[in-house]
């Protein structure tokens, strides 16, 4: 698994195993969901999205795993304890295929990764 050779989001999820497709799903949803205006996009082989044309929040479906990316220091400090039951390691917040997705921490560190970049952007 892992990046892929595709051009939208959809044939990203369609070209994983039938298992890890609904997981995806649910993760594109609760981005999309939490910043309903981001650009979404394949970036470096996975989904992306994009405010303002930089990139805020990208997932990425691995062999045991699928990734968000990228947890900043100030979103690990804002959002450490929700983060605690996960593997948060350079900038990667892993989640297992075995657990229900967090669709509101997903949210969240959407959300804060938005305003994070938005507040870039007017610098």
């Amino acid at each position: 698994m892992g990046r892929t050779n595709v051009s939208t989001v959809d044939q990203y999820i369609a070209a994983q195993p039938q298992p890890v497709r609904a997981t995806l799903a649910r993760v594109r949803q609760a981005i999309r969901k939490a910043v309903p205006k981001a650009e979404e996009l394949i970036s470096y082989g996975m989904p992306a999205y994009k405010l303002g044309g930089k990139p805020f929040v990208y997932f990425a479906a691995w062999k045991q795993h699928y990734s968000l990316y990228p947890a900043t220091r100030r979103v690990c400090d804002a959002l450490g304890n929700e983060l605690a039951p996960y593997k948060v390691q350079k900038a990667t917040i892993r989640f297992e295929f075995t657990d229900a997705v967090p669709d509101k921490l997903i949210a969240r560190v959407a959300k804060f990764r938005a305003k994070e970049v938005r507040e870039r952007l007017q610098e």
